[in-house]
């Protein structure tokens, strides 16, 4: 998957730049490409961290060509609508609400809005009213929190 190709080949880059690489999203649509790289820091990310990433990335990819013609990089801070790319983004949201959509159906549904209860082995946990549902994690398609404004 380009998205793994791409973590193993910047993560160095944005860890040097003095942040944490949250994800990677590529998305290809018929015309164009965009690369969204998120960044996350303790301190919060500054408009000055996306630049020196982008910078340091825009480098790297230059070299070593890994998406083929025109594409656009895009760098931010994962938002407060965090997307959860991996297993360790599931225990750190615990206690949040997320909305997780599968790529197929497991006791007949695909999406499941709830509480993040964190993870169980390779399953992410997640509380809807009274009932819990394991779902295992290479079975999601996308994971995202639900912002809560109150």
């Amino acid at each position: 998957m380009i998205e793994e190709t791409l973590q193993q080949m910047l993560e160095p880059e944005v860890v040097a730049a003095g942040c944490e690489l949250w994800g990677i999203e590529y998305v290809d649509h018929a015309r164009s490409v965009i690369l969204k790289i998120y960044i996350e820091k303790h301190s919060g990310v500054t408009v000055d961290d996306c630049a020196r990433v982008s910078e340091q990335v825009s480098a790297v990819l230059d070299v070593e060509d890994p998406i083929s013609g025109h594409y656009t990089l895009e760098v931010s801070s994962p938002g407060i609508d965090r997307r959860l790319f991996a297993a360790v983004h599931f225990v750190t949201c615990k206690g949040e609400q997320v909305s997780v959509s599968l790529k197929s159906a497991i006791d007949g549904r695909r999406r499941f809005k709830g509480l993040l209860c964190g993870m169980e082995d390779d399953d992410v946990v997640v509380r809807i009213d009274d009932d819990e549902y394991l779902l295992p994690i290479e079975q999601i398609d996308k994971a995202r929190v639900i912002p809560d404004f109150q």
